[in-house]
């Protein structure tokens, strides 16, 4: 089934990929509105999109609560390809729910993020890890995957390498 260029429903729960830099805290901190949005509508795609907030958290502290929203949020989605932007810290832990629980789903769900945010940083990885996702969310089959650092990881096998800052696909899990 070639899904190119149908709606791609953007499912926002916060993390790097959403933050900015506070000069009054010195410190990265998650925006009350997201970064994502604006930067999607003006690569001018050919899908069409939807943008829906669930939260904006650190994946540090998202709940249990925080997870079911998300997997309804998905369920209720008439759209059969979801890209789900996710603090890097816990994605793994979210993608596994989300796979246990969307059992044979028909939709392709991409969970992606980025170690430096999207906006106010030049050297961002967040540009490359969308672009990344909105082109295996078309490609990619029917289930749960991760996408970071140029590659898609089944969230049963992937860890995030805090020392390289990047994801790797681990085999004895």
């Amino acid at each position: 089934m070639n899904k190119t260029y149908g709606s791609i429903h953007f499912v926002l729960t916060g993390g790097t990929i959403d933050s900015h830099f506070n000069p009054a805290k010195d410190q990265v901190t998650i925006g009350e509105k997201t970064s994502v949005e604006e930067y999607i509508k003006k690569l001018q795609l050919y899908n069409e999109y939807q943008f829906e907030i669930v939260v904006l958290k650190d994946s540090r502290d998202l709940r249990y609560k925080d997870r079911q929203e998300i997997l309804a949020t998905v369920k209720n989605s008439p759209h059969k390809m979801i890209i789900i932007t996710h603090g890097t810290y816990t994605m793994p832990d979210t993608g596994q729910y989300l796979k246990d629980n969307l059992h044979e789903t028909d939709k392709t769900v991409v969970l992606v993020g980025s170690m430096i945010p999207l906006k106010g940083f030049d050297l961002s990885d967040a540009p490359f890890n969308l672009g990344y996702a909105i082109a295996n969310v078309q490609i990619l089959s029917p289930g749960v995957y991760i996408c970071m650092n140029g590659k898609s990881f089944d969230p049963e096998k992937v860890d995030k390498n805090k020392m390289e800052g990047r994801f790797e696909e681990i085999l004895d899990k």
